[in-house]
């Protein structure tokens, strides 16, 4: 395959959600853009996946750093977030999560060889179904998972369900975007988080903070993803929403684990 096949290659993939994660499509995208660096390259990259502040971040930083570099620095980053997720984490503790986010997968595995004792409930994040490779990939390595329908995240959330003893202890998001007004997270988030915040459950936000940025432009997705219908029903597929920062207990980066104002004024200093 020659360099032209492999930047379409990849190109087609992170389009089509065949590469799917913020810190995957970043790699991806900067992989692709060492193969032809140009501003138009960039701008194309870029218009893949307008949500996605940690690529914006990363391609502005790509003449000046290899992908190997790139690779170590991210690593760092997850190794202090995977440590401060450890303290938060206590023994028998339930925690909710939605869709797919390679940084809290990657934290709730390091928790779990650390031999803390937890399970997790996650939703399913359709209408493609993220959820199923955040359940995969927590069980694959001896996690305990129960899945629910995204309609379902409150009885998964709510303290109120004794009966069936059913509720979290810690809500874990990961993020594509940290804005000054809350983050952007997959749709459903910024509900679930609402939910948690009404029941006392904490909330928190794994982040690498290059996912912060100023503004954003919410992706909206193909409507045949939800239904390939030629019944000419009007459909809405929003990729994304906000998780309003009232609602966040704090943001776990490599900068600590710190509320929103204290991240804020760190992130800007950086």
């Amino acid at each position: 395959m020659d360099k032209k096949e492999r930047f379409n290659q990849i190109i087609k993939d992170i389009k089509s959600i065949k590469i799917q994660g913020a810190k995957n499509i970043a790699l991806a995208g900067f992989k692709a853009y060492k193969l032809f660096p140009n501003k138009q390259t960039k701008k194309k990259i870029i218009s893949l996946r307008p949500t996605e502040p940690f690529l914006i971040n990363i391609l502005n930083k790509a003449d000046k750093i290899t992908y190997n570099e790139l690779k170590t620095k991210l690593k760092q980053n997850q190794d202090i977030i995977n440590k401060q997720v450890y303290e938060l984490i206590k023994n028998k503790n339930v925690i909710f999560t939605h869709c797919h986010s390679s940084t809290v997968v990657n934290a709730l595995v390091y928790c779990h060889k650390k031999a803390k004792n937890f399970e997790v409930y996650n939703t399913e994040a359709r209408p493609l179904y993220q959820g199923r490779i955040t359940a995969s990939e927590l069980k694959k390595t001896g996690i305990k998972v129960t899945m629910f329908v995204d309609s379902a995240a409150a009885t998964a959330i709510e303290k109120e369900n004794k009966k069936d003893k059913i509720h979290a202890d810690l809500v874990l998001f990961g993020t594509d975007a940290i804005l000054k007004k809350g983050v952007i997270n997959k749709i459903g988030s910024g509900m679930f988080a609402e939910i948690a915040h009404a029941n006392k459950v904490p909330v928190y936000i794994l982040a690498d903070s290059l996912k912060y940025i100023s503004k954003i432009e919410l992706e909206q997705r193909d409507f045949e993803e939800v239904w390939k219908t030629t019944k000419k029903i009007k459909i809405k597929n929003p990729a994304f929403e906000l998780i309003k920062k009232k609602y966040i207990t704090g943001i776990v980066s490599e900068l600590g684990n710190l509320s929103y104002k204290q991240f804020l004024n760190k992130v800007r200093k950086k």
